[in-house]
């Protein structure tokens, strides 16, 4: 199974890291792969909300529509799409850092399905290169300043 796991440092605090990487329309802010991504749910952000998500490689598109699995607010993430040739499950973990800011843990598993298990070896090599690029998009996003508050869903359970 295709993995990519990679660990990103920010100034932003856990809750404003949390508040805008949980709300996975903001991937094509970060994600070069991703041409564009939004969110089909209405607030707040809760297990359940869904999040159209259109990647480009190698000159195609390919539209997947994720899902919140469980969200635990404001310490991780984890969202699912499926298609008919692999299941993608993406976690984001948030961990104070000492002395301020947050480590931002991104966790991505592509499991492939049926005859698309034949093609692993080489979606692990993709999917490094993918991963790297995503990580380095996250790295400058965060390097950056946050959004202001008010631009910020909320997740269930947690008032501005």
């Amino acid at each position: 199974m295709p993995r990519y796991k990679a660990t990103v440092d920010t100034a932003w605090s856990r809750e404003t890291a949390f508040a805008y990487l949980a709300d996975f329309a903001n991937i094509a802010d970060w994600d070069p792969g991703v041409a564009r991504a939004e969110r089909l749910t209405a607030e707040p952000l809760a297990a359940g909300a869904r999040f159209e998500v259109t990647t480009s490689y190698m000159g195609r598109e390919s539209t997947l529509v994720y899902e919140t699995i469980e969200i635990e607010a404001p310490r991780r993430v984890l969202l699912r799409a499926e298609t008919g040739t692999f299941v993608s499950l993406d976690e984001l973990s948030f961990d104070i850092r000492p002395g301020g800011g947050t480590l931002v843990t991104y966790d991505a598993d592509l499991g492939m399905k049926g005859l698309a298990k034949i093609a692993e070896l080489p979606m692990r090599l993709a999917f490094r290169r993918i991963g790297d690029a995503a990580r380095d998009g996250l790295r400058t996003r965060l390097a950056d300043a946050p959004p202001a508050p008010s631009a910020l869903s909320q997740p269930a359970g947690t008032s501005s």
